[in-house]
């Protein structure tokens, strides 16, 4: 699958995003999850619990895959390539129909500025569990060339399922990762983990329970609807209580603290600053 660097343009729009744009759904009370196939639909356990890790990372850098690169990025590049990453894989599921959204860290980094943070060399995003399917059955180990600005022969993106995606038990703890879009002329990747629905609190009456392998748990209101947004310049999806969350995973401080990282959030310019 090739894509130009102006047909990319072209599905995104590339509209700014220098002011916060969130689409507000009404409230409601509907059960997502049971009205959307693409969501809804179960699947069961396969397979005993995995004895063996299948994503490894290099031995420089745990947020590197070695099969690409043998050394960091100098400082200065990573954001770019990050950015790359994180508008390729965006632009790729959007052009296929994969319902993705961001999470973690990189949710953090769009609220406040719908920004990659300058100190950050990692992306998480998560997808439903048909989703994975999906991506596993029609899509696992393709190749996504993109004509980037500057970039001279453009870059190639890999997309790479893991197999033990199928055994969906938090007891796999070493197979957390369901899958991972990775820059082949960096090593550098995007951690893709499916949710899926927690039967076991699902058992004793919480309707709700979504979880992932990476022992993260959430309500299915907390996810859907999706809200629409802004991240590096192309539209992206996050999960529609997404103060919450991140109040839940990193305390409401991370929410306000404008120095961090050696770095400080200028109010002015919305950007992270280096501190002297």
């Amino acid at each position: 699958m090739r894509f130009s660097t102006s047909s990319l343009l072209a599905l995104y729009g590339l509209l700014s995003a220098s002011v916060l744009t969130v689409a507000q759904p009404n409230d409601t009370d509907t059960d997502f999850m049971s009205v959307r196939e693409n969501v809804a639909k179960d699947y069961e356990s396969e397979g005993d619990i995995p004895t063996e890790k299948y994503f490894t990372e290099s031995s420089f850098h745990y947020h590197y895959d070695g099969r690409f690169a043998d050394q960091p990025l100098p400082d200065d590049q990573v954001t770019p390539h990050l950015s790359a990453l994180i508008q390729t894989y965006l632009s790729t599921m959007s052009s296929i129909g994969a319902e993705t959204w961001i999470m973690h860290g990189t949710l953090l980094s769009w609220w406040w500025n719908q920004k990659i943070f300058p100190w950050d060399n990692d992306l998480d995003v998560q997808i439903s569990e048909p989703t994975i399917h999906f991506l596993a059955e029609f899509y696992n180990m393709t190749e996504h060339h993109f004509d980037l600005p500057g970039v001279n022969e453009g870059r190639k993106y890999v997309l790479e399922i893991n197999p033990n995606y199928v055994v969906r038990s938090e007891k796999d703890h070493l197979n957390v990762i369901d899958a991972r879009w990775i820059d082949t002329s960096s090593g550098l990747f995007i951690d893709i983990t499916a949710v899926r629905k927690d039967d076991a609190r699902r058992a004793r009456g919480q309707t709700e329970a979504l979880m992932c392998k990476d022992r993260h748990h959430y309500l299915e209101s907390q996810i859907f609807p999706l809200r629409d947004s802004y991240f590096e310049d192309v539209p992206v999806k996050i999960p529609y209580s997404y103060t919450l969350l991140l109040e839940e995973e990193y305390g409401p401080r991370a929410l306000t603290n404008k120095n961090f990282q050696g770095h400080n959030f200028n109010e002015d310019s919305k950007l992270w600053e280096h501190t002297k």
